[in-house]
């Protein structure tokens, strides 16, 4: 097919887009009925965040979603904003920023194609099957343009695939390696067939933890699909403001956010809610993927030891087990996870700076950077949780 046939279109908001057409370049997979394998690309979940005012005007996220048509057809598209600062991304540039400011450079406002405040691994160019090479091409070569014809310093594709990172390497863009903790599911059968594989003293410490969190005097349920109500977003929205506030200064959901995302995404949701003298006193908000459940988000009224230990990664491992998916990703950072049997896994983003100087400057750093990570994930895993076979039988 003819490149120059592509056209490129950016669009401010995804209702230019009917969600069927945009879903079957995000989510192909799910036009079985069954989940997408990322529930943070499809139309939905983007919808939500626009809708509810969690991005656009005021927030320094701005939808510059772009779009590739053939022959007026939608073939690729990805999720772009153009961004005012570096917060709600998980992968860290202030420093870059800094630096490029310092000599005289402005580096805001830039691109960043992700998924806002979600530090999660997952497909960024969203290209319709059987369009591979020239929706991938369609899209890296668009954004580039875009940033490129208005002046702007850089553009950013953050917690891409692996796969992804490569093909942009091939293009011109720099890769990024950064790391998180991840659990992985072995084939357990139940929460005691992963404690087995487990060395007897992290075995012991989680045990004791999750007897500790089980003296807070109240009953821990979990809430799916058309068990959640309305009123349980009502408390969870006091527990994640007061994380917001102590994490990030103010939340970057709004609470409009939660009740679409009640309404259009119930089934792409686990709520684990812990329940004390009448009344919920902590939680955690998990996505569910096709193979992958996500942590999200966790906040509490109430302190008690390990509660959150156990709703945030306990509980999770066993919900992951009973629905036999494949892993969880549990979020940015935490080498608290590593004792509990999440293990570092490397992530992935793409970067093209504008200033030739600054990018080379930055292409040493990513360089020296990228041989850091790998050898911090070797030592991390070779201190890991698990007993010494059970690791070399998972690489």
């Amino acid at each position: 097919m003819d490149q120059a046939q592509i056209e490129i279109r950016v669009l401010g908001s995804l209702s230019q887009i009917a969600a069927a057409d945009w879903d079957a370049c995000a989510c192909p997979e799910a036009s079985d009925g069954g989940r997408p394998n990322d529930p943070f690309t499809t139309h939905r979940f983007l919808s939500a965040l626009e809708e509810s005012g969690s991005v656009g005007p005021g927030t320094g996220w701005q939808p510059q979603y772009l779009t590739a048509y053939l022959d007026d057809s939608l073939i690729a598209c990805a999720p772009l904003y153009a961004k005012g600062h570096s917060q709600g991304e998980y992968i860290f540039d202030h420093n870059w920023a800094h630096a490029f400011e310092r000599a005289g450079g402005h580096y805001y406002p830039k691109l960043q194609m992700a998924v806002p405040f979600t530090p999660v691994t997952g497909r960024r160019f969203l290209v319709k099957p059987g369009y591979d090479g020239i929706g991938h091409s369609a899209l890296v070569q668009g954004a580039v343009q875009l940033a490129a014809d208005n002046s702007l310093s850089s553009l950013h594709v953050t917690f891409c695939t692996r796969d992804e990172a490569r093909m942009g390497e091939e293009m011109g863009l720099m890769a990024r390696a950064t790391q998180q903790f991840h659990w992985l599911n072995q084939g357990y059968e139940d929460f005691e067939g992963f404690m087995r594989a487990l060395s007897s003293r992290k075995r012991k410490n989680i045990r004791k933890e999750r007897m500790q969190a089980q003296c807070f005097g109240g009953e821990i349920k979990v809430y799916q699909g058309s068990s959640l109500r309305l009123e349980h977003w009502d408390a969870f929205w006091e527990f994640y403001q007061d994380t917001g506030a102590r994490k990030w200064g103010s939340p970057y959901l709004t609470r409009e956010f939660f009740q679409i995302a009640h309404e259009t995404m119930a089934g792409d949701m686990a709520l684990i809610l812990a329940w004390r003298n009448g009344r919920y006193v902590a939680g955690a908000l998990n996505f569910l993927g096709r193979e992958t459940l996500y942590g999200r988000y966790w906040g509490c009224a109430e302190h008690h030891p390990c509660l959150h230990f156990e709703l945030c990664y306990y509980q999770a491992i066993e919900l992951a087990i009973a629905m036999k998916l494949d892993r969880i990703e549990a979020g940015a950072q935490g080498e608290h996870k590593l004792a509990r049997g999440y293990l570092p896994s490397q992530t992935h983003s793409l970067h093209w700076i504008g200033d030739p100087g600054f990018a080379k400057a930055v292409g040493r750093y990513l360089e020296a950077e990228r041989a850091a990570v790998e050898e911090e994930i070797e030592i991390l895993t070779d201190y890991g949780p698990f007993r010494k076979a059970h690791v070399e039988e998972q690489e």
